[in-house]
């Protein structure tokens, strides 16, 4: 598994917002529990907000604290989409400002100095991955909103295109890292998608009701 994926599994597993201890998520993901630690301090560094220490467990703050302002995921979500977009305009006078002012956030947002080699490549490139697929954000939130079913085009992490029929259920923010969680009606489950490896997306002329088993209040990340 590469680095970026176990990361990236690592979320996923700490999304749940309860204390789980290293090596628990060690043993999941067959790794050391070194490895772990060593991947906490990634993450903590690259703006998940992360907290735990080793020997007690970790888990995922429920607000993020830019001085002197309090921010909630949701809002740092927001600030961050909002740079990506106007680092993607063609102006090169915003695209700088978009470009610094990111530069200014992350410096003040709390974090972990590791050294470079060790940090995750959402660290290194803050905007760079996380505007890939912004064009798709957009379907896929009035998706989200009007209940509409979507079609991917989806390169999975190994590298494989698939094609899914989804019900899209909500959007979400992880340090850099956008996902997607929603129905698949070819797994006849819940999934979790990387905006970033999303390589087409079109609406479908099919609306999805509330259905027990497949909303998003029936997700559980740890099934």
């Amino acid at each position: 598994m590469r680095r970026t994926d176990r990361l990236f599994d690592i979320i996923q597993i700490l999304r749940d917002g309860k204390l789980h201890r290293a090596q628990d998520i060690a043993d999941r993901l067959e790794v050391s529990v070194r490895t772990i630690y060593r991947d906490m301090d990634t993450l903590a560094a690259s703006g998940v907000p992360v907290e735990g220490e080793r020997g007690v467990g970790y888990m995922v703050r429920e607000q993020i604290t830019l001085p002197p302002l309090n921010l909630t995921p949701a809002e740092l979500e927001a600030l961050n989409l909002g740079m990506a977009i106007v680092a993607e305009a063609a102006d090169p006078d915003l695209k700088a400002a978009a470009d610094t002012l990111a530069d200014k956030i992350d410096a003040v947002l709390p974090t972990q100095v590791v050294a470079e080699a060790d940090t995750w490549k959402f660290a290194v490139y803050p905007f760079a991955d996380a505007a890939r697929g912004l064009a798709y954000m957009a379907p896929i939130r009035a998706a989200i909103k009007s209940r509409q079913k979507l079609h991917l085009s989806y390169r999975r992490i190994d590298g494989v295109l698939t094609e899914r029929t989804i019900r899209p259920l909500h959007m979400e923010y992880w340090g850099r890292v956008w996902t997607l969680t929603a129905w698949c009606e070819l797994r006849h489950g819940f999934r979790v998608f990387r905006i970033d490896l999303i390589e087409a997306v079109s609406p479908l002329p099919e609306i999805f009701a509330d259905e027990p088993g497949k909303r998003l209040s029936d997700y559980d990340p740890h099934a």
